[in-house]
């Protein structure tokens, strides 16, 4: 019996680590270059097909580059995608409509930056830095995508409502578009 267990528990280890090591789509990978390095970002378009084609949109367009990651609360999150860096500002296309699921805001969620109206996303976006302190906005909030890998470079982002010294993403672009 001890050997069926151990030999169901090394199975599952190794399913595990045959999906921990299933090689993204690059078409729906999100990469921002930081100053500490990449961060990859798995995007999300069966929870959020119009915020993941804005993304892309503004990615492919450069909007992203040298934004600066203007609110990092520890504990809770690292928000950017204003131009303005103050956190009132977007991009020049309409808002998008709220696309709230039940899916869990935890560890490297993406999450759409919105004000009190649900239908005011436009540019901005957040990364949650742990499960407990987002755990509150399940539901309330857009999930567009989750770190898949980087998430340590994310946790060195400068703190601050601003931080003193903001970090900016350096470079932001759809992985399968590098290769062209």
């Amino acid at each position: 019996m001890k050997k069926l267990v151990l030999s169901a528990l090394a199975l599952g280890a190794l399913s595990s680590m045959a999906l921990a090591q299933t090689p993204a789509d690059p078409a729906n990978t999100l990469v921002i270059e930081l100053k500490t390095g990449k961060v990859l970002i798995g995007l999300r378009p069966d929870l959020a097909p119009k915020h993941v084609e804005r993304i892309k949109q503004l990615a492919r367009e450069g909007f992203y580059n040298n934004i600066k990651f203007h609110r990092v609360i520890t504990g809770f999150m690292a928000q950017t995608g204003d131009p303005k860096g103050t956190g009132s500002g977007g991009s020049k296309y309409p808002d998008l409509p709220a696309e709230f699921t039940p899916e869990p805001f935890v560890r490297g969620t993406i999450g759409a930056a919105r004000t009190g109206n649900p239908n005011s996303a436009n540019s901005q976006f957040f990364i949650c830095f742990t499960d407990l302190g987002c755990k509150g906005l399940t539901g309330q909030y857009t999930v567009w995508g989750k770190v898949i890998d980087g998430m340590d470079n994310v946790d060195q982002i400068a703190r601050g409502e601003p931080p003193p010294a903001p970090d900016v993403m350096q470079k932001v672009y759809i992985q399968s578009d590098a290769k062209k």
